[in-house]
């Protein structure tokens, strides 16, 4: 439907054009017939005066056939570029795009009408809870509306670059990275199916973990923290091209039955207006202060959350440093490091064994250099796989 209404436009505007070159050209021919006319039936004793005259008039109408062409040459240009440019933009669909075949757009729409449950939110949207006809679960992301101002043509834009990325992240396939197999698009809300993670984000599992609500030992920790990194060493090294998270953070890691991460909303960030109304604590210092960012920046974030793991604490309080409040956690950890007094920063609650300890102490150094000020001074992530599982076998 939307390829034979770019046929029918394009035809329109061919006629049209057609129609009003046939005009100008019609025009310009009845003048030249009329200036021939009029020069035929000169009588031959003119004089200098009328013959002057009749100079002018052929060089006029020579000039406006020129003219004439040459904007009409310049119409078709424009109009050529207009109808290919049109021809190349990728079509808004509307409806479920579905990329599993455990999911129909028949079971999506009839899902997505009924009770959901509510299972958190960021500020680019809110995740919910949805059973399929077939019992399938599977978790769904409501993004906020990417056309809350701007033009019509800077709306439409932002939709199809945002179509343009679901479909490259569709074609993702990694055991740390949440794997689309569906998007919808109503009005203006696009909705994203992912697989239901029952454990919840490393948010909602460190938040209980603080509450005493959950054990969650050493090992289990640095299993998420290789998890998450290597995720990142996927996006950065093993794809046709690079892919940046942007938007790195415990509530866009996910935890399967298993307790194994994945990455969720990938590039999401950098399209959703959203997301750049404020600047988190797991961001990195130059994306806030010259928004600059690369794959060292997502090395920083990653940083926050193995600090997050190690100490059990919450990054987004304020921590004491040399006796002031106020500081960061990195700002913390470098301060024990440096006083030599690096233990009293680990998680209690998982300090025991000797060997643990030491592995800990080692993280919590490597902590430190991802959360260095200067990118060039931060691990890669290819980098940062090796030097995590050498701390543990796994």
């Amino acid at each position: 439907m939307e390829q034979r209404r770019r046929s029918n436009t394009i035809y329109l505007l061919l006629l049209f054009f057609f129609l009003v070159f046939t005009s100008r050209t019609s025009t310009s021919s009845s003048c030249r017939r009329r200036t021939v006319k009029h020069l035929s039936t000169t009588p031959p004793s003119s004089t200098p005066l009328e013959s002057r005259i009749t100079s002018k008039v052929i060089v006029f109408s020579i000039v406006s056939g020129i003219l004439t062409g040459l904007v009409s040459a310049l119409v078709l240009a424009f109009l050529v570029r207009s109808i290919v440019k049109y021809m190349k933009q990728t079509p808004i669909l509307k409806g479920p795009v579905v990329f599993s075949p455990e999911l129909t757009p028949k079971s999506l729409h009839g899902a997505l009408g009924n009770g959901i449950h509510l299972l958190g939110s960021d500020p680019n949207g809110k995740y919910h809870k949805v059973v399929l006809d077939n019992g399938l679960v599977v978790a769904v992301k409501r993004l906020c509306s990417p056309e809350a101002s701007g033009s019509s043509t800077s709306r439409n834009s932002v939709k199809r670059r945002l179509q343009k990325e679901l479909e490259l992240l569709a074609e993702i396939r990694h055991r740390n990275l949440m794997s689309l197999r569906a998007y919808v698009r109503e009005s203006n809300e696009f909705s994203l199916v992912y697989d239901y993670m029952p454990n919840g984000s490393l948010e909602d599992v460190m938040t209980k973990v603080r509450g005493k609500e959950l054990e969650l030992g050493w090992e289990v920790r640095l299993r998420v923290a290789v998890g998450i990194v290597q995720g990142l060493q996927y996006l950065h090294f093993s794809c046709d091209h690079q892919i940046l998270h942007y938007n790195l953070k415990p509530t866009n890691v996910m935890l399967d039955s298993e307790f194994e991460p994945r990455l969720a909303d990938c590039g999401l960030a950098k399209i959703m207006a959203a997301s750049h109304t404020g600047v988190s604590c797991y961001s990195a210092p130059e994306s806030s202060q010259s928004n600059r960012y690369t794959d060292k920046s997502d090395i920083f974030s990653f940083g926050m959350i193995l600090g997050l793991l190690l100490t059990g604490r919450d990054p987004t309080q304020p921590f004491c440093v040399d006796g002031a409040s106020g500081g960061s956690l990195g700002q913390w950890l470098k301060h024990l490091q440096q006083s030599g007094e690096a233990r009293e920063a680990l998680d209690k609650s998982i300090l025991g064994e000797e060997v643990k300890e030491d592995e800990m102490l080692m993280a919590l150094r490597i902590t430190i250099i991802c959360l260095s000020d200067f990118p060039a001074d931060r691990p890669s992530s290819d980098e940062l796989v090796h030097m995590l599982t050498q701390l543990h076998s796994f």
